[in-house]
């Protein structure tokens, strides 16, 4: 029968070293079956972490121009805003720093135990900066506590994401594989929904009974703090959350692959020497996705107080709803890329973004809450196409015995260059221009460059993860894939983790 984790098996190797012409045998006991129910539980518990991560994004960039206020009242305009848009630079800045650490070694240990303390380090910096002492009380030296909170929010999302997509994308079905992993982003934007709508809640009523200045003097403080009940509810998810079964068929087998295979658990060395170009790929699509998605999230919320004159208030009445519409999209989405591919669906990203966002930001500049609300919409339908399929996408450009680590690499590099610091450049490049439109102008620049990166891409819809044996969700598709794998160009068994002598 088949099994939902593998027994010890020797690695074969790729056919261009010993087995050209003598590929090992897939048989029915080889492929993992992971029940429905079981993959709800797995994508469930990892959805919980990127909801957390988002509801500090969320926060964060709706508190923005307030945090401005309570840590650097001494600076003049615009250089407080600017420091304070710094500081969710820097936690971006710190994430490659816990990628090279947290990847390489959710390769070795295992996807889940790397999960859970990301998960706990990452909701406890967000529940102490609630309690952060402010400018008032101690000067400019209030941003320096901010800054290190912020790092190490970073140096923990640098595991998380990665491994987050890692492990769905091992847990979900070959043929599914797009529609089950989408749900990990729905919960991230739904996070950011939460964390701006929380702040949104807490300045009606904190303004409504102690007045205007209600959110300077303490009120900012409330939406941090309620991290703490989310964060125990997420860790204790995390605690539940099973090993991927593809995990567990390559783990502690190093010794049965020769190190110099591509398939081999390797650091970051190997991972640059056997995986540039895909890494390369990564990072552009990554670009691509991130500057799109965090111009939407982050920083759109500091755009439309500063630029356009929309209130704090009125951003997040027109932000929420598009982000629970767009989430709701992305299972949607990802499904149409288990039928038509994730490169066709990329690509509907890409030129819809080259082709959307001018006039997004032209409707914006209307400031009427309507128009508001139609500009981020035309916005959100490129974020929605990215986003949907990068968790199934990403990680399988990699092999699964460094496919964490690999990930941690491309996707850490890629969005502390490009997209965590894009409220800091969009916002510098206005000021420095005078131009309203210039993210508009980044966000497309690097829409191009991902639609280049994608011509290199391989298509991986419906295929294996390479690495892995097959994953369904039944034994009579298993006996499917075993009866047609030599007439099936997706199944390659020398890339796979199957005996090739049997007993």
């Amino acid at each position: 029968m088949p099994r939902s984790s593998r027994k010890s098996a020797a690695l074969p190797s790729t056919p261009s070293l010993t087995h050209p012409s003598d590929p090992p045998r897939l048989e029915v006991d080889d492929v993992i079956v992971v029940d429905k129910k079981r993959i709800r539980t797995a994508i469930g518990g990892t959805v919980v972490g990127n909801f957390m991560e988002w509801f500090d994004f969320g926060i964060y960039g709706y508190l923005a121009v307030t945090l401005a206020v309570v840590f650097t009242a001494d600076l003049p305009d615009p250089w407080g805003l600017l420091v304070t848009l710094l500081g969710f630079a820097i936690s971006f800045l710190v994430r490659p720093i816990g990628g090279l650490v947290l990847g390489p070694l959710g390769d070795k240990i295992g996807r889940q135990k790397v999960l859970f303390f990301t998960m706990a380090m990452m909701a406890v910096a967000t529940a102490l900066i609630g309690v952060l002492p402010t400018s008032a009380q101690i000067g400019l030296w209030a941003i320096v506590p901010l800054y290190v909170l912020k790092m190490v929010q970073g140096f923990s999302t640098g595991g998380e994401y990665a491994g987050a997509t890692t492990y769905v994308a091992e847990f979900s079905p070959d043929r599914r594989r797009g529609f089950w992993s989408s749900w990990l982003d729905l919960g991230s934007y739904v996070g950011f929904a939460a964390g701006a709508s929380v702040v949104a809640l807490t300045t009606v009523i904190t303004q409504g009974i102690w007045g205007e200045d209600a959110m300077v003097e303490f009120g900012w403080r409330i939406p941090f703090l309620v991290a703490i009940p989310l964060g125990i509810v997420a860790i204790w998810f995390r605690l539940k959350i099973p090993e991927t079964p593809a995990y567990e068929s390559t783990a502690g087998r190093e010794d049965e692959i020769s190190p110099d295979d591509p398939l081999a658990r390797h650091g970051i060395g190997g991972i640059l020497r056997h995986h540039w170009r895909e890494v390369l790929i990564g990072i552009a699509i990554v670009a691509a996705t991130n500057t799109a998605g965090y111009a939407l999230t982050s920083y759109m919320p500091t755009y439309l107080e500063n630029e356009v004159g929309i209130s704090n208030l009125g951003a997040a009445v027109a932000t929420v709803p598009v982000l629970i519409v767009m989430s709701a999209c992305l299972p949607l989405i990802g499904l149409l890329s288990d039928r038509i591919g994730r490169r066709p669906v990329y690509l509907i990203a890409a030129g819809s973004t080259l082709v959307l966002m001018v006039p997004a930001f032209a409707v914006m500049q209307i400031g009427e809450e309507w128009a508001v609300f139609i500009a981020l919409a035309m916005v959100a339908i490129p974020v929605a196409f990215y986003v949907a399929v990068s968790a199934s996408a990403l990680p399988a450009l990699f092999p699964t015995a460094s496919r964490f680590g690999a990930m941690a690499i491309a996707y850490n590099v890629s969005v502390s260059l490009f997209g965590g610091t894009t409220p800091l450049f969009s916002q510098g490049l206005i000021e420095l221009t005078g131009n309203t439109y210039m993210p508009a102008f980044y966000i497309m620049f690097f829409a191009a460059l991902g639609a280049v990166a994608l011509l290199s891409m391989r298509e991986s819809a419906g295929r294996p993860l390479l690495g892995s044996v097959p994953t369904v969700e039944t034994v009579a598709e298993a006996e499917h894939v075993v009866e047609h794998q030599d007439e099936d160009p997706r199944i390659d068994t020398s890339t796979m983790p199957i005996p090739l002598v049997r007993s």
